[in-house]
């Protein structure tokens, strides 16, 4: 199964950023995303791609429910 995931960008390089999220950084490239992103903002990183840019409301809203239905022993 693959998810996007709300992810906090930490750096931003040229046509690419390094998101993180729960202390897992992942790089993910910029070019499917028309918005401009800068370092603190959330994106939806998905199959290596920043997809979509989300308001911080939002990003935990969505990692909160994420959260509650993958739990961490139903994972492994």
């Amino acid at each position: 199964m693959c998810l996007g995931v709300p992810m906090q960008v930490v750096s931003v390089g040229d046509g690419d950023i390094v998101a993180e999220i729960d202390g897992v950084r992942k790089e993910a490239s910029l070019m499917l995303l028309d918005e401009d992103v800068t370092v603190g903002d959330f994106v939806i990183v998905h199959a290596g791609f920043a997809i979509s840019r989300l308001d911080e409301e939002d990003a935990q809203e969505t990692l909160r429910l994420m959260r509650e239905v993958f739990k961490l022993e139903d994972m492994a």
